[in-house]
């Protein structure tokens, strides 16, 4: 195994904290890929796609390196909720979840820059909601947490006294599905144990 220089192509905080905690050391560039939700794909098909325009956008300005893309979005009733764009729209999806079980994709895709090789794949988490009140609802929209969250929730926030009950990585709800990060970074030669992050723990 080779340490090597990983790339991820987000500038999201949560992503930021789960990779250090994963000990990787790693840099963030911001993909300039727009993500289109209207396409007409599985979920499973369309975290994939979005997941490689993200690395692609920012593999194709760099010569070395592994970039990760990581795209996320919340299924319900054959419905794809990505990040709310305003409070009304929130309070929609909130009120949408409530009581059910909601679908957590995540697509991941490595691309190293040198050798081009690519892997896309993809993650599923399982979420169930317990009902919540209007009153609840709106509480929650007034905290501000939902509106750059796939479903409008975070479950490692205010959000996780919804939950009843999940099947599947947590982490992937966060919006980065650890234990499959760690399996493809092994496809590409990549041991977390080789950084820095854990040596003398």
């Amino acid at each position: 195994m080779v340490k090597q220089k990983i790339i991820f192509a987000s500038t999201s905080s949560r992503r930021k904290e789960i990779a250090t905690a994963m000990g990787l050391e790693f840099e963030m560039i911001p993909s300039g890929y727009e993500e289109d939700m209207s396409l007409d794909l599985p979920p499973e098909e369309l975290v994939k796609t979005l997941s490689y325009g993200k690395a692609k956008d920012v593999a194709d300005k760099l010569s070395e390196g592994i970039v990760v893309g990581i795209d996320t979005i919340v299924c319900i009733d054959n419905k794809k909720l990505g990040k709310p764009k305003n409070k009304e729209e929130a309070f929609e999806m909130l009120r949408r979840l409530s009581g059910k079980f909601n679908y957590v994709y995540s697509g991941v895709c490595l691309i190293n820059c040198k050798t081009g090789k690519i892997i896309k794949d993809f993650e599923l988490t399982k979420v169930k909601f317990r009902k919540i009140s209007d009153l609840e609802i709106e509480k929650y929209v007034a905290t501000g947490e939902p509106m750059d969250k796939a479903g409008a929730y975070g479950i490692q926030g205010l959000a996780g006294i919804f939950v009843e009950k999940i099947d599947g990585c947590y982490f992937n709800v966060m919006g980065l599905p650890v234990h499959n990060l760690y399996k493809n970074l092994k496809k590409m030669g990549v041991d977390v144990f080789d950084y820095d992050g854990w040596k003398g723990k």
